[in-house]
């Protein structure tokens, strides 16, 4: 007799280790895209942070800019004004001063002197108005650019304010001699 050969009767299934569901997948792929998410939030706001400190600065530095403008603004008004009292008094002063000295001398010798003197004053004077002119002119020119800053150089408005003063000064200096010249 032969005999059938043994089988093994199945069993149970050996023990696999902890068998995880499909819920710990999805918590689990919910924590990576958590983790994601704030990450990207926290680089975002750094680079905010940033740029608004960038911007904050700009600002800052703009408005002292024009703090200083308006400063120069308002001291270009000031000169602009002291120009045309100067350009007033010098005017009535040549006018009374040419009056006074044509009343000088005999009728001839005294309208000789009149014409020369005229002559020469109103030379003289028409090159100080003409000069003082140009300084109110571009002083007014200055305050103009000045009143739209924003749209100039910083440095070619203070090199053309430089230019605008050093002509000023030249027509006071002229003024002056004139003045000197017309004294008694």
């Amino acid at each position: 007799m032969t005999e059938a050969p043994a089988v093994a009767a199945p069993g149970p299934a050996p023990a696999r280790g902890p068998r995880r569901g499909r819920g710990s997948r999805v918590l689990a792929v919910l924590l990576v895209a958590t983790i994601a998410v704030g990450a990207y939030l926290w680089v975002t706001t750094v680079r905010w942070q940033l740029n608004s400190a960038e911007w904050e600065e700009k600002a800052h530095g703009y408005a002292e800019e024009v703090a200083s403008l308006q400063m120069q603004l308002d001291g270009a008004n000031s000169e602009l004004k002291a120009a045309r009292d100067q350009l007033s008094t010098a005017t009535s002063r040549i006018t009374d001063l040419a009056n006074e000295k044509a009343q000088l001398g005999d009728e001839n010798v005294a309208s000789q002197q009149y014409l020369d003197y005229q002559t020469q004053v109103s030379g003289a004077a028409a090159t100080v108005a003409s000069a003082l002119g140009q300084c109110v002119s571009g002083q007014e020119q200055l305050v103009g650019y000045l009143k739209d800053a924003d749209q100039y150089e910083a440095s070619d408005l203070r090199r053309y304010e430089r230019q605008v003063n050093a002509l000023c000064e030249d027509a006071e200096r002229a003024n002056e001699s004139l003045q000197q010249e017309l004294r008694p």
